[in-house]
């Protein structure tokens, strides 16, 4: 039998992650505050008047930002306040709708592009749509057994806070969710629709917690499986509640 293994969330783009315990889905829409904020930089074309979906190049993002990668947080929802840590920076907690607040933001996380000529200008939402890195509001699954196939390859551990899933199932076969895309999975109890396969950039290469690029990921998956793939993106079709232990099933 399939479970859920972990749940994760992203309140900012590429700048911290938080594990859950359970979850509420909503039809149409990303884990609850995932991707909600993203960072904004100098040559973006996110329109602040005109808020909604860019790429995630209009952003300040892991691939090009190895660092970013050591930050974790915690969101309050009620308060709307975001605790963030990182082994460099320290701590720091903050509104991201208040504009004084997401100034020392910026100030905070600027050390992490002082070597490139990007400059963060901002923190970006489109409310509930999330900033995920496809044109549709995603949720992303992953395999732990795919993960342990990774592994293996590696030949020494590897933190699965890399692949920055939202839903992580064990009980599976290694890569059998590529075997997915237009099938339907009833997770808890939400039905989710996969869509795509996940291609892997150079963000999965930092160490969650240094933020220093460290594992070839995308080489072992070329190596072992002719792809630079990890993990589905799927959208919620039947919303409803999500919890750690909670089945999985293929339907």
């Amino acid at each position: 039998m399939a479970d859920v293994a972990a749940l994760w969330r992203h309140p900012i783009k590429s700048h911290g992650r938080e594990v859950l315990e359970r979850v509420v889905l909503t039809e149409g829409q990303t884990i609850p505050w995932d991707r909600h904020w993203a960072v904004t930089h100098d040559q973006t074309k996110f329109d602040p008047a005109n808020p909604g979906w860019v790429g995630c190049r209009n952003f300040m993002i892991g691939t090009s930002f190895p660092r970013q990668a050591g930050i974790w947080a915690q969101l309050d929802e009620d308060a709307g306040r975001i605790e963030l840590r990182h082994a460099d920076l320290g701590n720091l907690s903050f509104c991201p709708d208040d504009p004084a607040d997401a100034d020392r933001f910026l100030t905070w996380i600027a050390p992490l592009a002082e070597d490139t000529s990007l400059r963060a200008t901002g923190l970006a939402t489109a409310g509930l749509r999330g900033m995920t890195d496809t044109p549709y509001p995603s949720v992303s699954l992953m395999s732990v057994a795919s993960h342990d196939a990774v592994v293996e390859r590696l030949g020494h551990p590897l933190e699965s806070e890399r692949w920055r899933g939202n839903i992580w199932m064990s009980g599976f076969a290694p890569w059998v969710e590529r075997d997915w895309i237009g099938r339907d999975l009833r997770i808890g109890g939400a039905v989710l629709s996969v869509r795509d396969h996940i291609a892997r950039c150079k963000h999965t290469m930092a160490n969650p917690v240094t933020g220093q690029r460290d594992v070839d990921t995308l080489g072992a998956l070329r190596a072992g499986w002719d792809h630079q793939d990890f993990g589905v993106y799927a959208v919620v079709t039947t919303g409803g509640p999500v919890a750690v232990g909670d089945p999985v099933e293929v339907i």
